[in-house]
C-alpha cells in the first residue's frame, strides 16, 4: 500500500521521499530513498524537517504474525508511531496521515487490532496536544500488485496455482468489500483536501462479495475446477465474519472509487502475476 501511494502522490505532482529500513525495489526515478530505522533520530529529523505530509505505513501488518509476538508488534505499531509523532511535532508537520484498519470496529485480529487501537488514540492525542493536522485511514481488503505473501488474495491465488486446491478455516459466507491497490492509494492521495482533516476515513470496495464466491471465480479464471476444503476454526477465527463493526471508535466516513478496477480484471491479472512468481521459483530450483 506504501509503494502505491508514493507512486500516486509522484503522479500528481508531490516531492516523495521513502523511509523504509530496506530499499523499496518500486522506487521511482523522481522519488528519494531513505534506508534507516525509525530508531534512528537523526535520520528520521532529516527526513522530516523538510516534509509537510507524513504517511505512516510502517509496522507489524500480519494478524498472524503480530499474534505470535504480541511484543515486537506493541513495539512498532505502538511505540514506533510515537516516535514518528514526536518528531512530526518538533519539525511542525501540516499533516499525519495513518494507515489503520477496519479491524478497529472488530473484536478480531488479536494484538494487531489492538495496537491499531491504541495507535489511533496516540494519533488524535498528539494532534490535541500540538495542533497538527492528521488523517486515518481504515483500510478493507487489499489485494493487487507487490501484496505480501500472507495477503488473503495472495495466498489464495498461490495456493489455487500451485496446488490446485484451497484450505480455509471459515464456511465461505463470510463477506468482503475487496478494493484494488490502486484505487485505494487514490483515495489515499485524495484525503489530503482539507475537509478530511482530523477525520477517520474508511476505504473499501463498491464489489460486495462472499468468499465461497470468490473463490469459484478465483478457480475459473485459472482454468481450474474448484476444490476448496472448508475447515472451521483455525487461523480464521482471529479474522471477522461478515462484519467487523464491534467496537466504536472514531467515527470514519467511508471513500469509494467512483471509477474502479474490476474484480474480476483485477484477479486475473493477479493471478497471471503468481504464475511468473511461480515459474521464476521454479526455474531457480532446477
Amino acid at each position: 500500500m506504501g509503494s502505491h501511494t508514493a507512486d500516486e502522490l509522484s503522479d500528481r505532482g508531490y516531492k516523495v521521499t521513502v523511509f523504509d529500513a530496506a530499499p523499496s525495489a518500486w522506487l521511482l526515478d523522481c522519488q528519494t530513498m531513505v534506508v534507516a530505522s525509525l530508531d534512528d533520530p537523526v535520520e528520521l529529523r532529516k527526513v522530516m524537517s523538510d516534509a509537510d505530509v507524513v504517511y505512516h505505513f510502517a509496522g507489524v501488518a500480519d494478524i498472524a504474525d503480530a499474534k505470535k509476538d504480541p511484543y515486537a508488534t506493541i513495539d512498532s505499531n505502538v511505540m514506533g508511531v510515537a516516535k514518528v509523532l514526536q518528531m512530526a511535532a518538533e519539525c511542525g508537520i501540516d499533516r499525519f496521515v495513518y494507515a489503520s484498519t477496519m479491524y478497529v470496529y472488530s473484536a478480531h485480529g488479536s494484538f494487531y487490532r489492538a495496537s491499531k487501537q491504541a495507535a489511533e488514540i496516540l494519533v488524535d492525542a498528539f494532534h490535541e496536544q500540538f495542533g497538527f493536522d492528521y488523517t486515518l485511514l481504515r483500510y478493507g481488503s487489499l489485494y493487487g500488485p507487490r501484496s505480501q505473501s500472507w495477503n488473503g488474495l495472495k495466498r489464495f491465488v498461490t495456493q489455487i496455482v500451485r496446488e490446485g486446491t484451497l484450505e480455509y478455516s471459515g464456511d465461505g459466507r463470510e463477506m468482503r468489500e475487496y478494493i484494488h491497490v490502486h484505487d485505494a492509494a487514490k483515495l489515499s492521495v485524495d484525503i489530503l483536501d482539507e475537509r478530511f482533516a482530523n477525520r477517520a476515513i474508511t476505504i473499501t470496495g463498491q464489489q460486495l462479495i462472499s468468499v465461497d464466491k470468490l473463490f469459484a471465480m478465483l478457480f475459473e479464471i485459472a482454468g481450474k475446477e474448484c476444490a476448496v476444503n472448508y475447515r472451521q476454526g483455525g487461523s480464521r477465527a482471529d479474522h471477522y465474519g461478515n462484519t467487523p463493526y464491534r467496537y466504536a471508535p472514531k467515527s470514519a466516513t467511508k471513500l469509494v472509487p467512483q471509477e474502479f478496477v474490476d474484480l474480476g480484471q483485477g484477479l486475473l491479472d493477479l493471478i497471471e502475476e503468481v504464475h511468473i512468481e511461480v515459474s521464476i521459483d521454479d526455474h531457480r530450483k532446477v
